[in-house]
């Protein structure tokens, strides 16, 4: 096997480990919810706990010059740590409380039918006809997943969290694009996590969490976990490791390769909330979601394709020290 070839693999294999991580926040953050959290109580830990983790790393990593250029981009960083962390992360958990995981991770990653719109109707940006393809053939997923025949038989508030999910997934499509080669993936994701554990303080109402779900025992999957594992399992290796791995997995692999990988985690997300949890999807919502997952893959790689351009090299003397080729490639953050 020649180089270029265990690279691929190896980013192969961090990107679907990066999935993997990513698909068990829901269970593992339900059975919390189950235990006595509030949804926004299980995802601002989540993402407290991932800040606490990102922030001195970034720190030690980048240093205080990278943090100083920061203020041309601060108002965008600020509306990604608003929807593209808290809201979307929010929304994915309160929907994931009243539905069952793999109906709400599927509608979040409807996000690309979203960004479509947002491209063709407000930027007024020609959408390829592949692109309205990928959206078409992602609503009739929907349709069959939330079964509208039966009068969207779904819970509404979870049904409303989801899709809500699905719009702040869009804005971080959106904004990491526009942040693409200008700011660091390491640097994004970790001044996410801090606004979003600052704005979410209000809401989630720390100051009244249930603290002995932490050091309780929490059903899970026939057995019990002390909660605080699994609020460590949720902001450490669901939200940081996911993000780190991913990023290093997307290194090694094209864009369009990327983004199919990355939605393994719906799979991943079923897969581990049937295991954990006993959840099961009707085989219509399995179709269903099968045809969401295409065809938001179709619509997010028409809406994502940037011509062959090569990367202008860094200064003289400068190293490019960002750490993925592709930033706007950065997994979801669900």
């Amino acid at each position: 096997m020649d180089g270029a070839a265990r690279t691929r693999g190896l980013g192969l294999g961090l990107a679907v480990f990066s999935s993997v991580c990513f698909g068990a926040s829901g269970p593992f953050g339900k059975a919390l919810i189950e235990a006595g959290l509030g949804p926004l109580q299980a995802v601002w830990l989540r993402i407290a706990v991932a800040a606490l983790v990102l922030a001195p790393l970034v720190a030690a990593l980048r240093g205080r010059a990278v943090l100083r250029g920061l203020r041309p981009h601060a108002r965008a960083l600020v509306v990604y740590g608003l929807t593209g962390v808290a809201g979307c992360q929010a929304c994915y958990f309160v929907a994931a409380s009243r539905l069952p995981v793999g109906v709400a991770i599927l509608l979040e990653f409807s996000g690309p039918v979203i960004v479509l719109g947002w491209l063709r109707l407000v930027r007024r940006v020609p959408v390829h006809r592949t692109a309205a393809a990928g959206v078409a053939i992602a609503v009739t997923g929907l349709a069959l997943v939330v079964q509208v025949w039966a009068g969207l038989a779904l819970d509404p508030l979870g049904l409303a969290a989801g899709l809500g999910a699905a719009a702040c997934q869009a804005s971080y499509f959106l904004i990491v694009d526009r942040l693409a080669g200008q700011v660091d993936p390491l640097v994004i994701t970790g001044s996410g996590c801090v606004v979003g554990a600052a704005v979410l303080v209000p809401l989630a109402a720390p100051w009244t969490l249930p603290w002995g779900v932490l050091p309780a025992h929490v059903p899970l999957a026939g057995h019990t976990a002390p909660g605080w594992v699994l609020v460590a399992w949720i902001g450490i290796v669901s939200t940081v490791l996911a993000y780190l791995t991913g990023v290093a997995g997307l290194q090694r692999l094209s864009a369009q390769v990327g983004g199919a990988i990355c939605y393994t985690e719906a799979v991943a997300a079923a897969l581990i909330a049937w295991a954990v949890l006993g959840e099961r999807l009707t085989p219509v919502q399995l179709t269903g979601g099968a045809i969401v997952l295409a065809g938001a893959y179709i619509a997010q790689r028409a809406a994502t394709a940037r011509p062959d351009v090569p990367p202008a090299p860094p200064p003289s003397g400068s190293p490019d020290r960002r750490l993925g080729a592709d930033p706007g490639a950065v997994p979801l953050p669900s």
